[in-house]
């Protein structure tokens, strides 16, 4: 069966980056409790997940889910998803569970952890910008003109890679404690397969270790481990993600 214990690598810099970006959106918030971590954002949809912190291999009790369906509800969330944590690192080995009442199964995510080390470079083509300028960076091209002014949440920092005056590819970091997490690494499908995503990548692991980060954590999809693991980090468990039904 596989391991499941708390506290996968760079899961508080998760939760401490949900609480910050919760500053920046309407009506969101996190909750915590000694089973689960529930992130609710009524305006940001991508966002509203769950993380299970039991700290054994048991799914949540039924009192667990049904509290969290109230709370998403009473958010006026209708969908969102919840994160079984597992120490496992092979992305086709079985879930556990196999099954969950009420979910739909969906993705997998692999989490990744780097130590630091100098010399990684900044790069001039990459900048900060707003959040909503580079979560639209990851899907089409954004005028420099457009990229607004960053937000102002410690430890929150929006970076954007420009080409031809357009931002590209885009990512945004937290750094909590000596932890910097980086999370929502996109670039637009007519500039994938040219390197940009490493060269952002380079420039925010460079500014970090500056900054006192020791460690970086992110989340990664298959297509996307080998980029990570050529910029040093390893696998140190996943995600199974389940969609509320």
């Amino acid at each position: 069966m596989p391991n499941t214990d708390v506290g996968l690598p760079g899961q508080e810099t998760l939760l401490a980056s949900w609480e910050a970006l919760a500053r920046t959106s309407s009506g969101a918030r996190l909750i915590r409790s000694s089973e689960v971590a529930a992130a609710m954002f009524p305006a940001w949809a991508p966002l509203n997940n769950a993380i299970v912190s039991t700290g054994d291999a048991s799914v949540p009790t039924a009192s667990v889910i049904s509290g969290l369906r109230g709370m998403y509800r009473e958010a006026g969330v209708a969908t969102w998803a919840l994160w079984m944590p597992s120490r496992t690192t092979d992305l086709n080995a079985p879930d556990h569970p196999r099954t969950l009442d009420g979910f739909q199964r969906d993705t997998t995510t692999l989490v990744m952890r780097a130590d630091l080390r100098p010399g990684l470079g900044r790069h001039d083509s990459v900048m900060r910008a707003s959040l909503a300028a580079a979560t639209r960076a990851g899907d089409e091209p954004v005028p420099v003109a457009e990229l607004g002014e960053p937000e102002s949440v410690p430890g929150l920092t929006a970076w954007v890679l420009v080409r031809d005056d357009f931002a590209v590819a885009s990512a945004w970091s937290f750094l909590h404690g000596t932890d910097c997490g980086i999370y929502a690494v996109g670039t637009v499908p007519a500039w994938r397969r040219r390197g940009l995503a490493t060269t952002l990548l380079r420039h925010i692991l460079a500014v970090a270790e500056q900054d006192g980060a020791r460690t970086a954590t992110l989340q990664s999809t298959r297509m996307a481990r080998s980029l990570y693991e050529s910029l040093g980090f390893t696998a140190e468990g996943r995600y199974e993600e389940w969609i509320s039904q």
